[in-house]
Parts: structure tokens; C-alpha cells; sequence
């Protein structure tokens, strides 16, 4: 069924087990067969281009406790001034191919871009469980997750800083290293570099102890990753700067990387450990050829 110009719905597949019916497969077809039409039919009416993006591409790409239903959510260009009764038409000004995919054969953001559109207006705990759904059925990896964020980060959508929230809670409730951490430790390993012990305790500061985030076991060397937040409030950057103070006068060197950094810039992030240690701790040899 084609229903306006680079919008086509194929519904015949559903009767002899082609795409839709594989998509649908464990998933709630009746209303998702029941709504695509109308969808569709709305999408061509305001036009390509054209994306379905929140809720409604939660529901489209099945992520749980979304369903396909009225109101849709569509995103367009900015500069379109498109209104639509009944339903809401979100602007973006970027909408990459990388933010792109056809669930259903619906013109959609992509499962990563979704997340981040849902955070931008669902209550955190619809988003955790998204999330969840999303990693749990391969629609994005935390790689990926976590490198888009980064690329996205810099046009200030309102949307990254409340999914790093969900993702920060998250992880503390799977206990174990975050993300960040594990991907600090997989660019030091595949380096040949040696390993640090991660989360250690050095000391203490009026009365609370002082957690690392790494310590190179036998040398002064500390590596503090600052986690994902772009902004800290004048109370977290008073108690960093005190717990620095404390290490630096307990000898230790303390180096510092941003989340920005380990994943936009892995290699000077690497080949400052690496200088680190050559310097105060030369008998780890870490010092490679390149």
C-alpha cells in the first residue's frame, strides 16, 4: 500500500511470513496492523521529510510499555511549521542518516535516537524500562549508545543529560564497574598496558573515606573518570578539588579524563597513563614502540 510519496506500508506480509509478520512475531499485532494505516496516512499527509519519533517510535521498533496509538509523535526539519490536530509534530535540526530507520517500513528515528527522544519528555522510570528493552533485543549496544551520546551532546539536546541519568541508575543497580570504566580498562589492555585496581579507598577526608576510581597498584599514579555529566554544581567541584588536595598531599599523582575524552580522544588518554608511568613508576616498562 503506498501512501504518499517515499512512504509505503507492504501489509501483504503479514499473511505469508515476510518482513512486517517477522517484525511482528511475539509482538502485538492486531494494534499495530490496526494503526499503521492511519499513521501512515498522516505521515504523507504532512510530507517527507518526515520521521515518527517518541512514544510512537518506541511502539513502532517495540520497545515494552509503548503501544502504537493516537497521539503520534512526528519530528520534522526545523523550519517546517507544521501543526497537526490530534497529534504532535516535533522540529530537530539534525536528523543524520545515522537517526534514521524504517520499522514496519515507517520512516523512524533510529532505536538510539528514540531513547533520547523519550527522555526528553517521559518520566525516567518509561525510559529505564526502553532502555532496557533496547539492549535486552540488540536495537543498540552500550558502545554505540554511549558514542552517539557523545557526538549528540554538543547541539545541547535536553534529552542527553536525562538518559545519562537513567543510564547512571542503571548501572548502579547492576553493581560492577560503569561503562566508563570498562572502556577505560579495554583501551589500557589493548595497549598492552598494565591494569589498575579499580574503586580503590587511599584515604580519608573529614571523617568520609576517599574512593578512586583507579589506582596502579605498587605506584603514586590515580586515575579519576569524571563520569558523564558535562556540569558539576559549585558543591561537587568544592569536594573534588578538596579530595584532590587531600591525594596530591598523600603523594599521590592524580590525573583526570572526561567521559569526553575516553571516548572521543581513547589515544592521548592512553598516552598520558603510558608518560605517567614511565615517569613514576619506570619499572612497570610500559613504554611501547609506535
Amino acid at each position: 500500500m503506498r501512501t504518499g510519496d517515499g512512504l509505503r506500508v507492504d501489509l501483504a506480509g503479514q499473511l505469508g511470513g515476510g518482513l512486517i509478520d517477522a517484525e511482528l512475531r511475539g509482538r502485538d499485532r492486531s494494534g499495530l496492523l490496526t494503526q499503521i494505516p492511519p499513521l501512515a496516512a498522516l505521515m504523507a499527509g504532512v510530507g517527507p521529510p518526515v520521521f515518527a519519533s517518541g512514544p510512537t517510535a518506541a511502539a513502532l521498533h517495540g520497545l515494552d510499555d509503548y503501544t502504537l496509538r493516537p497521539p503520534f509523535h512526528l519530528v520534522v526539519p526545523r523550519g517546517r511549521n507544521i501543526t497537526r490536530v490530534g497529534h504532535v509534530v516535533h522540529t530537530s535540526s539534525s536528523l543524520e542518516l545515522i537517526d534514521r530507520s524504517t520499522p514496519l517500513g515507517i520512516p523512524s528515528l533510529s532505536p538510539t535516537r528514540t531513547l533520547l527522544s523519550l527522555a526528553e519528555r517521559e518520566p525516567l522510570d518509561r525510559v529505564t524500562a526502553a532502555l532496557d528493552a533496547a539492549l535486552r533485543d540488540g536495537l543498540t549496544s552500550e558502545d554505540f549508545l554511549h558514542r552517539r551520546l557523545g557526538q549528540l551532546r554538543t547541539h545541547g539536546r535536553p534529552g542527553v543529560h536525562r538518559l545519562i541519568e537513567v543510564i547512571e541508575g542503571i548501572e548502579a543497580t547492576r553493581g560492577g564497574h560503569s561503562w566508563l570504566e570498562r572502556e577505560f580498562l579495554r583501551l589500557l589492555a589493548a595497549d598492552g598496558m598494565p591494569l589498575p585496581a579499580m574503586q580503590q579507598v587511599l584515604g580519608r577526608r573529614d571523617g568520609r573515606v576517599i574512593r578512586v576510581d583507579a589506582r596502579f597498584v605498587g605506584t603514586p599514579v590515580v586515575v579519576e573518570l569524571l563520569g558523564y555529566r558535562f556540569h558539576r554544581t559549585r558543591h561537587q567541584t568544592l569536594v573534588d578539588a578538596q579530595r584532590m588536595n587531600r591525594l596530591q598531599l598523600d603523594g599521590f599523582h592524580v590525573m583526570q579524563f572526561t567521559y569526553a575524552e575516553v571516548v572521543d580522544g581513547p589515544a592521548a588518554v592512553v598516552a598520558t597513563v603510558r608518560e605517567a608511568l614511565d615517569r613514576f613508576a619506570p619499572s612497570l616498562s610500559v613504554t611501547t614502540e609506535h
